[in-house]
């Protein structure tokens, strides 16, 4: 089962307030939701969002009964018309658990992983887009680099595009299996802790899904969805996540700038945040231990400023 990281983190970050409403933009399996139900009152409200159909039956599963939490099949992307559509128009707090769920590496049918044998689907939406078998057969060479080397920052691009456009000529790719050989015997085998095929893999995961874009789009949705005082909370686990969360936060946390002329002048983007935390919340050893996937957790968190008062 998936196991939520830094949760307790999480709810003192979001600072919980008992009759609040909350957005868990990637409710997975409910641990977040679960954590931040347990925080709130009777009259609070959660909004859970998912875009993988699997995740949202678990969650329904796992919190039925609860009146208080309203569940709900889409990307959270496109949150603010989701929220909308829902009735919510200012929210007190907004978390982003970005990524991929264990449960989705570990079922070998969703085709996300190089140690479970399955088609190379990678779809976070099943019913949506194309699969990771039509990027690897379909681009040509030159895409496959770019791709490749941009969502997965793989220094052997070249070699695996090559690789992969030679195998194709052969046997067009249908497994995840067939696509993590090629790329090992491309690069050499493992050399270390990483698997040769995990940049690769995280790549067309990402180029299928839309990910980044759907990042960058949630990031400046749910920080316009914050009243004042509310708090946006997001966890991503690679340096393409976390650079992208970084970025919009500073922006948006913006900083007086001092003038030739005198005086100062605000840069920065609307609405306004505070940084809650300039560094990334990161998990500490006995969670790691508990949970490896937590090694590469982090934390960043923005609170909303009153209108008109950038900090």
């Amino acid at each position: 089962m998936h196991q939520p990281v830094l949760v307790e983190e999480v709810l003192s970050s979001l600072s919980i307030r008992k009759d609040g409403c909350y957005i868990d933009g990637t409710a997975g399996s409910g641990g977040h939701a679960r954590a931040i139900l347990s925080a709130l009152g009777s009259e609070g409200r959660l909004l859970a969002i998912d875009r993988d159909a699997e995740a949202v039956a678990r969650v329904e599963a796992a919190l039925h009964g609860d009146a208080r939490v309203r569940i709900i099949n889409g990307n959270f992307g496109d949150v603010e018309q989701l929220a909308l559509a829902h009735g919510w128009k200012s929210v007190d707090g907004v978390l982003l658990d970005v990524g991929v769920s264990s449960e989705q590496l570990d079922t070998g049918e969703r085709g996300f992983s190089f140690e479970h044998n399955g088609p190379l689907d990678m779809r976070m939406n099943q019913q949506e887009g194309r699969m990771a078998a039509d990027l690897v057969n379909e681009s040509d060479e030159t895409e496959l680099v770019d791709l490749i080397r941009t969502y997965g920052e793989e220094k052997q691009a070249r070699r695996i595009a090559r690789a992969i456009v030679r195998a194709r000529e052969k046997k067009r790719f249908d497994t995840t299996r067939e696509l993590s050989d090629v790329v090992a015997a491309a690069v050499g085998g493992r050399r270390g802790r990483l698997n040769p095929a995990t940049r690769t893999f995280q790549a067309l995961r990402i180029a299928v899904n839309g990910e980044l874009d759907a990042l960058e789009r949630g990031l400046e949705a749910g920080v316009g969805l914050l009243r004042s005082g509310g708090r946006m909370a997001v966890i991503s686990f690679h340096s393409l996540e976390d650079r992208a969360v970084k970025r919009c936060m500073r922006e948006h946390a913006g900083r007086w700038v001092s003038l030739q002329s005198g005086g100062q002048e605000w840069q920065g983007r609307r609405p306004t945040v505070a940084l809650v935390n300039r560094k990334p919340i990161q998990a500490g050893p006995d969670e790691v231990t508990r949970n490896p996937r937590a090694r590469s957790a982090k934390l960043r968190v923005v609170e909303r400023c009153p209108e008109g008062e950038p900090l």
